[in-house]
């Protein structure tokens, strides 16, 4: 017999296989409970960005404003992130507050900027003065002999010069500190009329469309000089060139250091090559283009609607492989249309603009009381830079 007050304790079988059934039940619960948190949290993430990749902003909030003290002839660049302005007085680089980096005084008739990536060129068109300058001010200065008709300048600060007098064209080509590296005469009489220069990234190739009409019908031959090893061995430095029949090409731009893409009148080539640069793409254009513009990825063409200019236009952009990736119309009577960072499409005239994003969505539309003389994105999906008639606005869409 037991004694009062004292337990007994008697073992149990126990079940193992129906215990680690319900340890299996249990962790398989947990596991679905994470993975509908994950799922919801993503599905709210993809929601999130679904809404502001196809939302359209009717207006803004300026979270700052600077005064506008320059005179109506200046021009704005966006230069390695911030905002570099230009007259025929001087260049001037600030930083997005309107904080001052650095100034340069000059004089010049028809200044001109061309910029690759921390470098950046001020040329008098038809003068004879060069600026050479980096993010940290001027770093050199050229003067030519005879008037300029192109430049443009390299990532290390070197540049290609197109210049021209008394019916011969010039190539020059100098150092950041305004050095002659190299220069060869372009005889138009023998060669042709040259339209345009483009100089790659590294500075070691050279482009030069020439056109030549000698024969009663317009030719362009896009020509290539290689100023590096492979060139050395070569009749002034020529590698290779390309001649187009009945076509004229006024614009062509290195955009990246082994492609470059050439405009003409009927037709866009993208030619591509690290040393020898060769022909990739042409697309033939069976329309009138009003504006070409281009960034390093995409190339756009804006042609009136159906051949008529009251029905509005459209604008077709490409990648740089050729491949069609928007054609989009739009109303506006335009001025500008451009490139935006993240490749958005700024389209403007003297008091209204438009942004469309590349899938066609027209994401801001607007209608200014003061003039509008540029806009720059800050790289944030909402947030841009102003440039209006006697102030500078740092603002948020919405």
């Amino acid at each position: 017999m037991a004694k009062a007050g004292k337990q007994e304790f008697h073992a149990v079988e126990a079940n193992v296989e129906e215990m680690e059934w319900k340890i299996r039940q249990h962790r398989k619960k947990i596991v679905m409970r994470s993975a509908a948190a994950v799922a919801f949290v993503a599905i709210l993430a993809a929601a999130a960005v679904l809404y502001f990749a196809y939302k359209e902003y009717r207006g803004f909030e300026v979270l700052s404003e600077f005064e506008r003290v320059d005179n109506v002839s200046t021009k704005y660049e966006n230069f390695a992130g911030n905002i570099l302005r230009y007259n025929n007085d001087g260049a001037y680089y600030a930083d997005l507050s309107d904080q001052p980096i650095w100034n340069q005084a000059f004089e010049m008739l028809s200044p001109t900027v061309h910029i690759c990536e921390n470098y950046a060129t001020v040329a008098d068109l038809r003068g004879n003065q060069i600026y050479i300058m980096d993010t940290g001010g001027v770093q050199g200065e050229i003067k030519t002999n005879r008037p300029i008709e192109a430049a443009c300048v390299a990532n290390q600060g070197s540049v290609a010069v197109l210049t021209r007098e008394k019916g011969v064209s010039y190539l020059e080509v100098y150092n950041k500190s305004g050095e002659s590296l190299a220069s060869g005469e372009i005889h138009v009489a023998n060669s042709g009329f040259p339209l345009d220069i483009a100089f790659s990234n590294d500075a070691k190739k050279l482009a030069v469309s020439i056109l030549d009409i000698s024969k009663g019908k317009a030719k362009t031959t896009v020509a290539f000089y290689n100023f590096g090893s492979v060139g050395q061995n070569e009749i002034d430095n020529m590698i290779s060139s390309y001649s187009y029949e009945d076509t004229v090409i006024p614009e062509i731009e290195f955009v990246s250091n082994d492609r470059m893409i050439a405009f003409g009148d009927n037709r866009v080539i993208l030619f591509e090559g690290a040393q020898k640069p060769e022909e990739d793409v042409s697309l033939t254009l069976k329309e009138e283009v009003k504006s070409i513009f281009y960034d390093k990825d995409y190339f756009g063409l804006v042609y009136a609607k159906g051949g008529d200019a009251s029905a509005g236009q459209v604008m077709k952009v490409y990648d740089m492989t050729g491949r069609l990736r928007l054609e989009q119309g739009f109303q506006m009577a335009y001025q500008k249309i451009r490139f935006l960072k993240n490749h958005e499409i700024f389209i403007q005239n003297e008091h209204e603009c438009e942004i469309y994003t590349l899938r066609g969505v027209k994401k801001f539309k607007y209608t200014f009381d003061e003039t509008l003389y540029q806009i720059f994105s800050t790289g944030s999906g909402s947030r841009y830079i102003f440039i209006l008639d006697g102030a500078m606005e740092k603002v948020k869409l919405k």
